[in-house]
Formats: structure tokens, sequence, C-alpha cells
């Protein structure tokens, strides 16, 4: 869907949801659900113990440091 509008105050007030409805909210699920389909890196779920901190560091630069 394509909106236009007029003035940049206009846009800037669309961005913004104050009632939503069950159609806002799938919209939101798709965008996520896209987004995540999208992304790179599969970070596991849950909560991992680590031994050592080395061993910590290890699994932090595998998933969350981004390549520069």
């Amino acid at each position: 869907m394509i909106k236009k509008f007029k003035t940049f105050e206009e846009a800037r007030r669309d961005l913004w949801v104050m009632n939503p409805d069950d159609a806002y909210y799938n919209r939101v699920f798709r965008f996520y659900e896209l987004a995540a389909s999208l992304s790179k890196r599969k970070v596991p779920k849950g909560i991992t113990k680590f031994r050592t901190f080395e061993e910590a560091q290890k699994h932090r630069e595998k998933y969350y440091i981004r390549d520069s």
C-alpha cells in the first residue's frame, strides 16, 4: 500500500497507531517473521552456561559481534 502526504508533519503523525486493531497486530507479526527469516545469524534460544570467561567471549563473538 502506498500513501501520499502533503507535509512531513502529516507523514510523521501517520507513524503512530493509537487504536490498533487485529489487522495491525497481524501486519506487525508478519513483519517480524519476515525480518527473522532474512537474518543471517541464528542465535540459539535459551540460557547458555559457560565454564570460563574465554568460552563466553567466543560464544559472544560468534553470535553477537557484527562483521566490520
